[in-house]
């Protein structure tokens, strides 16, 4: 498994361990039709009934800098797109905050995801879970909140 592949893997793992996070994916998924395409991204709240709520995972950019000439180090952005479905009724927005806020903590608490990856940040990039962007969007046929993470992993070359 390549370094890529590890810290994809260990971002997807500590998404996934958020209880009632939903369905978690290591890419952006699709599907022809958008009954199987809404499959891919059904859940089962503990506390509720099945709902639209899911993520997906992509390295949208890798930046390398020598650090000495001993070796270099790549910083991996990472986006994070999660979707909830609308109900006003249960304040799905304020659900899909809390989520958030449980995986935030989570890197927060562990920003090297158990080892696998090297501490940063370089200089004055940002650390930790950034929100990009949220608010409403039509996903798979079905009102939902969507938001947008950012993050970086570190690796030493």
């Amino acid at each position: 498994m390549s370094i890529l592949e590890e810290h994809r893997a260990a971002v997807v793992s500590m998404l996934a361990s958020v209880p009632d996070i939903g369905q978690v994916h290591d890419r952006e998924r699709y599907a022809a039709n958008e009954a199987a395409f809404r499959g891919l991204y059904l859940f089962t709240p503990s506390n509720g009934p099945e709902q639209l709520r899911g993520w997906w995972l992509r390295r949208t950019e890798t930046l390398e800098r020598t650090v000495d000439t001993a070796g270099a180090v790549n910083a991996h952005t990472w986006t994070v797109r999660g979707y909830l479905a609308f109900n006003d009724l249960q304040g799905t927005e304020l659900v899909l905050d809390d989520l958030v806020e449980q995986f935030r903590t989570l890197v927060r608490d562990d920003p090297t995801f158990g080892g696998v990856c090297q501490p940063g940040p370089l200089g004055e990039e940002p650390d930790g879970v950034q929100v990009a962007d949220a608010g409403a969007v039509m996903f798979a046929g079905v009102m939902c909140h969507s938001v947008v993470l950012t993050l970086q992993t570190w690796s030493y070359l």
